[in-house]
């Protein structure tokens, strides 16, 4: 047999690292009804005076959720073969939607054969309905 070392541990992991969401959301576990900071303590291996002291520091701001990333608008500018930028294109209002214009529809009849179409006006949708109802 090899000569090795055991390690008994028999109280708490020492030294572990929460993030800034752990601790919160283990505070969040003790604000919830019925809950006992020494029972949310044990459940995550912590000691209660842990809890208490991350609850003093969210108190006192200065523990805080990271705030979320969000995504910026980015717009890429054309540029001549030297590398200046183009002067901008004015921009081109979106043409507003047109009532009487529905963009595709699509129709099933009752043997299962499919019928679709692009760019319908409105009158020729009333009248392939009005057929379709006999």
């Amino acid at each position: 047999m090899g000569s090795g070392t055991v390690e008994i541990i028999t109280g708490r992991e020492r030294r572990r690292r929460w993030s800034v969401a752990d601790k919160l959301r283990i505070l969040a576990e003790c604000d919830a009804p019925g809950e006992q900071v020494a029972e949310v303590a044990a459940r995550h291996g912590v000691y209660r005076s842990l809890v208490f002291q991350w609850r003093r520091q969210a108190r006192d701001g200065l523990l805080v959720a990271e705030p979320t990333p969000e995504f910026v608008p980015v717009r890429v500018a054309a540029a001549d073969r030297h590398g200046e930028a183009l002067p901008e294109p004015e921009p081109v209002p979106p043409l507003p939607p047109s009532p009487r214009v529905a963009t595709a529809i699509e129709i099933e009849l009752p043997d299962g054969i499919r019928v679709r179409v692009g760019e319908v006006g409105l009158v020729a949708l009333r009248r392939v309905l009005a057929a379709l109802r006999g």
